[in-house]
């Protein structure tokens, strides 16, 4: 029968005989004595000796027990969550900002060396080939990166100088002209990175009031909104300008439909007729002569008038008028306007004064003549469009 309760004399005999014998093991000296194994290194740890001294060459060594497996086992679990935690509280920093890709790539690079790639990758769940990958490509990435950068410096130069209007199509050819070589996803990429965007259009205000009992023209336009030479065609609208305290100013437009060269503009207080024959008047001095051209108006009541049409007959100028309510019927006037509001106003409701409204709308109605580009014009601006062209046509009449 094995013994339950053993005598100091025995435990110490038992410790004697395991130190006696280097080369046996826990187990081998407890089956001798009929003693549990956990009980004899029990004693043994008590007596100052935990492990055995050596066993025999060639003596294979003891197989742990299930409970010592589960032990290691156990503990070296707890070595890795340990590990993985202090991995992740380190990896936090990286995740800051940024690409959240690229910054568990970089955090496997600056600690690969104590922990090893293959167990980095498998705590922060990312592929160990796309790591090698982005090491591999780094150098390339580094010169394309420097190329943006400098690409993003000219970008915002170019979008400075357009007071913060161009888009990515004109800013595209703004550096095409400049020499740069650059695709137009590009410069899209870039600015989306840099924060960057052209102005979006606003809601309009109506401006147009129609006089019913008012003689009509007859629509010579038809929705085509081009020419085949400047001087031919031409459209007209007004369009408001909003002051602090709810006052208004009008500006009313002619621009060629060849060139999109807006040749007369004049701006009021008002929206009596006066302010349409100006800008009317202003395009006969900027052509010299508008004989034989079109001007395509809405139904307002101030081209409708007998005023207009006598000014229309004695500059030669033939009237054209699109359906009442139809803007699409217009649109070209309509899409100037918006375009104009958007870029002087920039997001503002409404100019502060009158002459910042009319300085505003004096700089920004030249800077579109000059150096506005025009998508349907090559991403030129109209009179440099119109100076190309001037070699073939011989409608334009120098002023006088």
């Amino acid at each position: 029968m094995v013994m339950k309760h053993y005598p100091p004399e025995f435990k110490a005999d038992a410790v004697a005989l395991y130190e006696s014998r280097p080369g046996a093991t826990i187990r081998s000296v407890a089956a001798d004595l009929g003693v549990n194994p956990e009980t004899l290194r029990n004693w043994v740890q008590a007596a100052g000796v935990s492990r055995p001294r050596g066993r025999r060459a060639g003596e294979p060594a003891e197989p742990p027990t299930p409970l010592e497996a589960e032990n290691a086992a156990l503990r070296k679990k707890v070595r890795e969550l340990e590990e993985e935690r202090e991995i992740l509280r380190k990896a936090a920093k990286y995740f800051a900002g940024g690409d959240a890709l690229v910054n568990r790539f970089q955090f496997v690079a600056d600690h690969q060396r104590r922990h090893g790639v293959k167990r980095l990758c498998t705590i922060l769940g990312i592929a160990r080939s796309s790591f090698y990958y982005w090491r591999r490509t780094a150098a390339d990435r580094a010169a394309r990166q420097a190329a943006d950068a400098r690409l993003v410096a000219r970008i915002r130069a170019v979008h400075l100088e357009s007071d913060g209007t161009y888009g990515v199509p004109r800013i595209t050819a703004e550096l095409r002209e400049e020499g740069e070589r650059v695709n137009h996803k590009r410069v899209a990429r870039v600015m989306r990175q840099a924060g960057l965007a052209g102005l979006r259009l606003r809601h309009r205000h109506r401006t147009t009031v129609a006089d019913p009992a008012a003689a009509k023209a007859p629509d010579l336009i038809g929705r085509d909104f081009t020419a085949i030479e400047p001087n031919m065609k031409y459209v007209g609208d007004i369009t408001y300008l909003p002051l602090d305290g709810g006052k208004f100013l009008y500006l009313a437009t002619v621009i060629d439909l060849a060139s999109r060269r807006l040749v007369g503009w004049a701006v009021a207080d008002h929206m009596r007729t006066e302010v349409v024959l100006d800008a009317l008047a202003a395009a006969e001095r900027t052509r010299g002569s508008l004989t034989g051209a079109v001007i395509h108006t809405d139904h307002g009541a101030q081209y409708t008038s007998r005023a207009f049409a006598d000014a229309c007959r004695q500059a030669g100028v033939r009237q054209s008028m699109s359906a009442i309510g139809s803007s699409a019927d217009n649109a070209l006037a309509e899409s100037f306007n918006a375009t104009f509001k958007r870029e002087t106003l920039q997001g503002r409701k409404h100019w502060s004064s009158e002459r910042e409204a009319r300085l505003d709308a004096f700089r920004w109605l030249h800077r579109y003549n000059t150096r506005r580009r025009h998508s349907r014009l090559g991403h030129r601006s109209p009179i440099a469009y119109e100076t190309a062209s001037r070699a073939t046509s011989t409608t334009l009449t120098p002023a006088a």
